[in-house]
């Protein structure tokens, strides 16, 4: 009788040095918690920029591949288990994974988003994820290129953008970040909230305070108090579905018991923050590129003339562009529910798997648009057999928002490039050599 063959003995996966390790630190973990992962700090952002920090970061994920080669690679962190994707393949099966066994709801993503949005579809799991997740998908209009409440939404743009550029004509015809970050805003909370919210200046202070106190994380104590201040706010604005919100269209949603529909709003007024910085970065890729400017703005005089909705593809996909070349969430978490088997080793449970976007976005070694714009890359959906392009991440964890969120960022760039001339004062980009970072809130322009 034969005895029975021995179990395949499961290896770790590649591990850094310790050198490494703090490299690593340095290089990429470290500049991007010091920038703000959950609200920027501007002045982070502009020795970043200046620095070229980012592309140091991108340099340096790109040496470990090469040494390393497919990974996954651990990092020697004392005390937590925690692994870089190396691989474009490992990309795409860790976003498809999710949630199980890639879980959305990651150790240091819930430490942070606890001080505001405890109960998010986020970093939340099984049966409450499941529940929080449709009610965001149907709300936010998750597989509509055009929400159905579009007709309400776009004349808000149009009316908050045209306001926006009289207020720049009659100050010298500067637009800035801050001004147009204000009106922004505006847009967002009309469109979430409803128009009696259009000057509820207050909220959004409370919820970038909440925000500042996420940046730190677990080494901060939960403001309680503000936390369900902000909660309250937003319940009496479900509470009162002022029609033509977004609170409106999900008080007619059916609900699971487990929904938490309150807590779903602070993460839609935390995302459409970064959707305002891709779109001033949009802003200066127009201004260096005036040949798909004055093509984007033709599309747009023309898909405005008719009785639909405009799609606005080539704005969309300046958008997208954006968010490319700088993305706004360039770490994506994830972390392991068991353990995992890859080519070169098993992760254990437990595991923070980290994604560097930029590190695959930037990379010049396999794209040869790395560095400059190229929305041509947009015209057709994406697939598991291209190369990652994750601005919105992918698979059963992408945003659902992106759709609503390209919609409000192309009409605005559309209502902004139809009635003025841009000229970008602040920065000169090379069209060939496009920057590591731009740093939106030191951009200028000249309305002309």
């Amino acid at each position: 009788m034969r005895s029975p063959s021995p179990s395949p003995v499961q290896n770790p996966l590649p591990r850094t040095t310790a050198i490494e390790t703090v490299q690593v630190l340095r290089d990429v973990q470290g500049p991007m918690v010091a920038k703000g992962p959950i609200i920027r700090r501007p002045k982070v952002v502009a020795v970043s920029e200046r620095f070229d920090l980012d592309g140091r970061a991108v340099r340096r994920v790109q040496k470990l591949t090469e040494k390393y080669g497919r990974g996954p690679l651990v990092l020697n962190v004392p005390g937590r288990n925690m692994a870089m994707i190396l691989d474009p393949d490992d990309v795409h099966r860790v976003l498809e994974g999710s949630p199980e066994p890639f879980a959305t709801a990651e150790t240091l993503k819930r430490n942070a988003l606890k001080h505001f949005e405890p109960k998010v579809a986020l970093i939340s799991h099984g049966a409450e994820r499941t529940q929080r997740r449709r009610l965001n998908e149907e709300t936010l209009g998750h597989d509509s290129p055009v929400h159905q409440m579009a007709a309400t939404f776009l004349p808000v743009v149009e009316q908050e953008s045209l306001a926006l550029l009289d207020e720049v004509r009659s100050h010298g015809g500067v637009l800035d970040y801050d001004r147009f970050l204000e009106t922004w805003y505006r847009v967002v909370r009309r469109v979430v909230l409803g128009d009696s919210a259009r000057h509820d200046t207050e909220l959004t202070e409370l919820v970038e305070k909440l925000r500042g106190d996420g940046n730190w994380a677990f080494a901060k104590p939960v403001d309680t108090s503000g936390r369900a201040a902000l909660l309250d706010h937003l319940q009496a604005a479900l509470d009162r579905a002022e029609p033509g919100s977004l609170a409106a269209y999900m008080a007619q949603m059916p609900k699971g018991p487990d929904a938490e529909p309150v807590q779903q709003i602070p993460q839609w007024l935390f995302a459409f923050d970064p959707a305002g910085m891709a779109t001033f970065r949009a802003l200066a890729l127009l201004a260096a590129h005036p040949e798909h400017l004055e093509a984007a703005r033709a599309q747009a005089t023309q898909e405005q003339q008719s009785d639909q909705a405009p799609t606005l593809s080539l704005l969309r996909a300046t958008v997208l562009e954006s968010l490319r070349l700088w993305p706004t969430t360039p770490m994506i978490l994830r972390e392991t529910t068991t353990e995992v088997e890859f080519v070169h080793g098993v992760m254990p449970a437990g595991t923070s798997v980290l994604i560097f976007a930029p590190a695959f976005h930037r990379d010049e070694r396999h794209l040869d648009f790395a560095h400059r714009f190229a929305p041509e890359e947009w015209d057709r959906p994406r697939t598991r057999d291209d190369w990652p392009l994750v601005p919105f991440s992918a698979g059963p964890g992408i945003c659902p928002g992106r759709h609503l969120v390209l919609l409000l960022t192309s009409a605005m760039l559309a209502d902004i490039v139809q009635r003025a001339e841009l000229e970008l004062t602040s920065h000169t980009l090379d069209p060939e050599r496009l920057p590591s970072l731009l740093n939106n809130v030191g951009l200028e322009f000249r309305l002309r």
